[in-house]
């Protein structure tokens, strides 16, 4: 018999959390698609296993201290979301309860050191290019550091790629068809900020006209997965300012940052940003949706070599978002390119945020498993649709000995494009 869970302490989320735990019926549908599930082959490291104690906890008939280890060993991957036949919004049960268990949790000082650093500098692409310099002077000492470090250390890049700042405007070639903002992102500008100039490229040849508003900042996914919600809050808060013009979409180019954009109307609820946050999430599209939908016009010319690439579902793009089609659409369109599909391509690479920092077991071997599966492929190239699977990928498939190069699904496209008007 289920108890009633007391909606009303729950805050603005509540009514979601609830409906989440009474839609799940225990059929057991989501256990198969679970990565932890499958690595561990325990009923509380599965989706249903996990509703069950969030609801205990949330009831009053268990310690959250005791459900922890379980939930914060989820990847927040939303695997179990689509394989789910009675629809439980898995996602709008887990992100409020992290925020709550993390308000009674108790963290060591090492703990707590290391999640400011990473939500102080991760979000800020100044700090966060000042941090990877300075992590890069005390790698060689990395053994002298504490075990929970070494994993943040190892991920640190040999060399960062120079950023040539992004204009405010970027015009559309030829006739406007459409007019549109870019959310710039937050790592991705430090890591690969190619990406952002490929899109840019890309939606010009295609009529598109880009703004890139100054005011934007991180989309705060980072911190509403770890259960910051206040400070996920707060950066949410200011890109609804900054994204309110008129536009026909708002462009995102990471699958992690879409995804957390997309929740911006149950992290706000109760908010005087709420419908605001409604109407932002609406428009909000990941470029590869944008580009199937608006279709490609000029068509792309083929690439100056033929390329065989495997393409990678980022989780929170194919589970989160629900684009799956949409990138290998646009992919088939270029000529000489071949599209090869992964085995388990469904399956989460171990990156998840910050996961691969805070798990690093765990991570490592679902990046391990996800290397051999897209070696099994014989692909000369890897292209996804997520900053952080480009970085997680690349290091496993380095530790395997065989490097790929990796692409995002737009970077080909502006290949393509670039070659035809060479």
């Amino acid at each position: 018999m289920r108890h009633t869970i007391p909606v009303e302490a729950l805050g603005p989320q509540g009514p979601a959390m609830a409906a989440a735990v009474a839609a799940c019926v225990h059929c057991g549908f989501c256990l198969a698609p679970c990565p932890t599930y499958r690595l561990l082959g325990e009923e509380m490291d599965s989706p249903r296993g996990r509703i069950v104690l969030m609801k205990d906890v949330l009831e009053g008939n268990l310690a959250v201290e005791e459900a922890l280890p379980f939930i914060d060993r989820c990847l927040g991957c939303q695997a179990c979301v689509p394989a789910c036949p009675s629809g439980v919004a898995y996602g709008e049960l887990l992100m409020p309860f992290r925020s709550l268990a993390e308000s009674k949790r108790h963290r060591s000082g090492a703990e707590r050191l290391q999640r400011w650093l990473l939500h102080t500098t991760l979000p800020y692409p100044g700090r966060f290019r000042a941090a990877i310099r300075a992590g890069r002077l005390v790698r060689a000492w990395r053994h002298r550091f504490p075990v929970a470090w070494r994993p943040l250390l190892d991920l640190i890049p040999a060399e960062l790629p120079a950023a040539e700042p992004l204009p405010a405007l970027y015009p559309a070639l030829g006739r406007r068809r459409a007019r549109v903002a870019l959310l710039a992102g937050c790592v991705q500008q430090v890591l690969n900020p190619a990406i952002n100039w490929a899109t840019l490229r890309v939606l010009r040849r295609n009529g598109v006209e880009v703004v890139v508003p100054p005011q934007q900042g991180c989309c705060g996914a980072l911190a509403l997965h770890a259960g910051e919600a206040a400070r996920a809050r707060a950066l949410a808060q200011a890109n609804v300012r900054a994204f309110a013009d008129g536009f026909d979409a708002v462009i995102t180019n990471a699958a992690g940052c879409g995804s957390g954009m997309h929740e911006y109307p149950l992290l706000l609820a109760g908010s005087a940003e709420e419908e605001a946050a409604r109407r932002l999430a609406a428009k909000t599209k990941d470029i590869s949706a944008f580009l199937d939908e608006l279709g490609l016009d000029p068509a792309p010319p083929p690439l100056p070599q033929p390329l065989r690439v495997a393409y990678h579902d980022a989780c929170h793009l194919a589970h989160a978002q629900g684009v799956r089609e949409a990138p290998r659409r646009l992919l088939r369109q270029i000529p000489h390119l071949t599209l090869l599909e992964i085995p388990e391509a469904d399956q989460c690479c171990g990156s998840a945020g910050t996961y691969n920092l805070e798990h690093p077991d765990l991570a490592a071997q679902l990046g391990e498993r996800k290397a051999k599966a897209i070696l099994s492929t014989d692909a000369e190239a890897l292209v996804t649709g997520n900053i952080g699977c480009m970085v997680q990928i690349e290091a496993h498939l380095r530790r395997n000995g065989r490097p790929l190069p990796i692409y995002h699904t737009v970077q080909l496209l502006d290949q393509a494009y670039t070659a035809g008007a060479g």
